[in-house]
């Protein structure tokens, strides 16, 4: 198992010419990524390709994904997004209350202020300072909670909730517990132990896969609850057996769940999932950690206001009086970063090192900051 540094910044292309921090809105190419979509477009071209082969690669980051969340392959649907994860979850619902913060990403939240629309109650919890943090969650899970819905690491501010603090929670008043991870995974571990019943994350960020490859984990005593949100040729035991007529028999798994899928993505995915596995996950998460917080410090010495912090996080924004303004000076000199809910938001992943670091001081040290 190899530690990140050199090793796997070398293969991404995109960081010989930019200083890239901003995986929260989509990762950059790592090259045996780029060279495995290559190949598919180059069969495809060729009209000698097998899709055959290209279902296969997206089977096996179900094995991949469910390892990395500590799950079973037979518990993980294959889908093209959170809002499609979201809603599939949404459709077996009996009515009753969801909990969700009001800041999350709309993929992970009009799924659920749909529910509204069949007669449930959803709350939506207020934000603080741009963020909703654990205790604000915490307190609105109540006893008689159906549904308690957060996001990891919140999008516009790299917040991060205390998973293990929410699951309690929920186990303590009976709630489901979905959780998106979509701003995390890849960068940091999931503990399976936080009690969710649901677990979704698309690749396109952390997770260094293309857009368009999302995974759901569903507990195994939920997945009786579920039918698949758009039924297909994909929702049976054996989809390759025959591809037409019925009866309609969904799987006994979370397969039943899985989407059409787009091929060149999922054979992206599988390169991903598998660069990904060849590097320490426990290392992978120390370096983005370190590398985030350095950031922090140092921009707190030059007077820059931060987002609230409750636990440690990949991602971090700074409070500055024109960000987009900032944005235009930052790419001038090719760092890479976002504007979100008026802050500028950078994130460290392992393939970024202290130089990256160095490039963005330098930037935010600049005269007209």
């Amino acid at each position: 198992m190899r530690t990140p540094g050199p090793a796997l910044r070398s293969l991404f292309p995109a960081l010989t010419q930019v200083t890239y921090l901003n995986t929260p809105t989509a990762a950059p190419a790592a090259r045996p990524v780029l060279e495995a979509v290559r190949e598919a477009e180059d069969a495809w071209s060729s009209g000698r390709f097998d899709w055959l082969a290209w279902e296969r690669q997206a089977e096996q980051t179900r094995s991949s994904f469910a390892q990395i969340v500590g799950g079973q392959p037979e518990d993980v649907a294959l889908v093209n997004s959170v809002s499609e994860a979201a809603s599939t979850v949404a459709a077996g619902l009996p009515p009753g209350r969801v909990v969700v913060g009001e800041r999350e990403f709309r993929s992970n939240l009009f799924p659920w202020l749909a529910l509204a629309e069949r007669g449930f109650e959803v709350v939506e919890v207020k934000a603080s300072e741009g963020v909703v943090s654990t205790e604000r969650l915490c307190e609105a899970i109540t006893p008689g909670t159906l549904l308690a819905v957060v996001t990891e690491v919140q999008s516009a501010s790299g917040f991060r909730v205390r998973l293990p603090a929410i699951g309690a929670r929920c186990h303590e008043v009976g709630a489901r517990f979905f959780v998106n991870l979509t701003q995390s995974l890849g960068a940091l571990r999931f503990d399976a132990a936080c009690g969710a019943d649901y677990v979704a994350a698309h690749g396109y960020k952390w997770l260094l896969a293309p857009r368009g490859t999302t995974w759901l984990w569903v507990k195994p005593g939920r997945l009786s609850e579920i039918r698949p949100l758009a039924p297909g040729w994909k929702s049976v035991e054996l989809p390759f057996a025959d591809f037409y007529g019925g009866p309609f028999a969904p799987a006994a798994g979370a397969r039943r769940l899985d989407a059409s899928l787009a091929w060149f993505s999922w054979v992206g995915a599988r390169a991903a999932l598998d660069l990904l596995a060849s590097f320490d996950a426990e290392a992978i998460e120390a370096r983005c950690l370190s590398l985030a917080q350095s950031f922090r410090e140092a921009a707190a010495q030059r007077g820059f206001r931060l987002a609230p912090a409750e636990v440690p996080s990949q991602t971090a924004a700074i409070h500055v009086p024109d960000p987009e303004s900032l944005h235009a000076r930052l790419e001038k000199r090719r760092v890479i970063a976002s504007v979100r809910g008026g802050s500028l938001r950078l994130g460290f992943h392992a393939y970024n090192d202290e130089s990256d670091l160095a490039a963005v001081l330098e930037a935010l040290d600049a005269p007209g900051r």
